[in-house]
């Protein structure tokens, strides 16, 4: 588990110091927060499409190259942001999009093939702690590094794109376990899709990332332009994100949680006490440090969200069906890239940026409600 908590931690250090720096410079480059919304939207659609298409590529490239060619696209997207000027960073964005969900489909596939069902929360909590000091650190020094020479968070992340690379080959995991010998040929992609849907619980694991990317999303884009409209400095958003990412150290606290409590509580903990601080930062919306402090402190049930979220699907999917559901199931940040937006602009039109976080908790509150009805027993150890 240690060897895929360090190439969890590898991604995220490729892609903290950039979380930052692309929002910036999307907002430069484009001029106006509406067309950076339009371009995240084009963005997203196309990470969708490219995650649904990933089992056709798989057909005919071995996963190894895969995960490699996911790797280099991200390397591609780098070079882009970083040298090649303004007019390139859209491209760039949706390079580094495209290459993380090759990369996130076939992480998961490697998962689901090496580690153990009664392993998987405890494989979650490690992932998510090894990647709690890139994701602490890297979003606040992403925008320093910029201020001080444009490229150098590029080069940041390029070079952990690299180690990453070069340490996934030396992990030889190849091409995943073989369960059985194909006795026909490799189903239409388009028909995973409703075997994906048949399964109530890989649809339920799915919307609970979806709707947890979601949170995440609205509290990355508009906790800064919060804070901006209230007179703080435009700073105070790395650092908030910072702040948030270095709760990844209370993941093994966390994970003893879920252990004694199961999934569905975990499940509705994190969506209730998220949704609730959401509304309370609205509330506090004219004592801006307090509103933060309230919108940060909700990030902890976020995390909580990041190790059960994906439970449901790793728990119970067929073995037979690892590449092509995973690929199904990592459209979620495709589907939450695309949804927080457009959410997000239809709720400005008749609210301030401060109600947008009131809508974002009625919603994670009505996920708590759905959660409730996840099976008592997922995720408790079997005696």
């Amino acid at each position: 588990m240690n060897s895929f908590a360090i190439l969890a931690a590898c991604e995220a250090s490729a892609r903290a110091t950039l979380i930052s720096v692309y929002p910036v410079l999307m907002y430069r480059a484009l001029g106006n927060a509406a067309s950076v919304s339009e371009a995240y939207v084009l963005i997203g659609c196309s990470g969708l499409a490219c995650a649904l298409g990933v089992p056709l590529l798989a057909r005919y490239v071995p996963r190894r190259w895969l995960y490699t060619l996911g790797i280099l696209i991200m390397v591609a997207g780098s070079v882009l942001g970083g040298f090649f000027g303004p007019r390139f960073v859209p491209l760039a964005v949706a390079l580094n999009s495209v290459g993380l969900v090759i990369v996130a489909v076939c992480f998961n596939a490697y998962v689901m093939d090496y580690v153990e069902r009664a392993s998987m929360g405890r494989n979650e909590s490690r992932r998510l702690l090894f990647s709690g000091i890139p994701w602490s650190v890297g979003p606040f020094l992403g925008v320093f590094l910029m201020d001080l020479r444009p490229q150098i968070p590029f080069l940041i992340s390029i070079a952990a794109c690299l180690v990453m690379l070069a340490y996934f080959w030396h992990l030889r995991l190849g091409d995943g376990k073989v369960i059985t010998k194909a006795r026909r040929p490799p189903a239409n992609p388009l028909r995973y899709l409703p075997r994906f849907f048949r399964q109530p619980t890989l649809v339920a694991g799915w919307f609970y990332a979806t709707l947890r990317s979601v949170g995440w999303s609205i509290y990355i884009i508009y906790l800064p332009i919060f804070a901006v409209k209230s007179g703080l400095s435009d700073q105070v958003g790395g650092m908030a994100l910072s702040i948030s990412n270095g709760f990844l150290f209370l993941t093994p606290v966390m994970l003893g949680y879920l252990q004694k409590t199961g999934v569905r509580n975990a499940l509705v903990a994190g969506f209730a006490g998220s949704g609730v601080l959401f509304i309370a930062a609205t509330a506090l919306s004219a004592f801006p440090w307090p509103a933060i402090a309230v919108l940060v402190s909700a990030t902890l049930f976020l995390i909580l969200l990041d190790i059960c979220g994906g439970l449901p699907f790793l728990l119970t999917v067929k073995p037979s069906e690892r590449t092509e559901m995973a690929a199904v199931y990592s459209t979620f940040r495709d589907v939450a890239s695309v949804g927080s937006p457009a959410f997000a602009r239809l709720v400005l039109a008749f609210a301030p940026v401060q109600g947008l976080f009131a809508a974002t908790g009625l919603v994670l509150i009505g996920c708590a409600l759905i959660a409730r009805r996840t099976h008592a027993k997922l995720g408790l150890r079997r005696h």
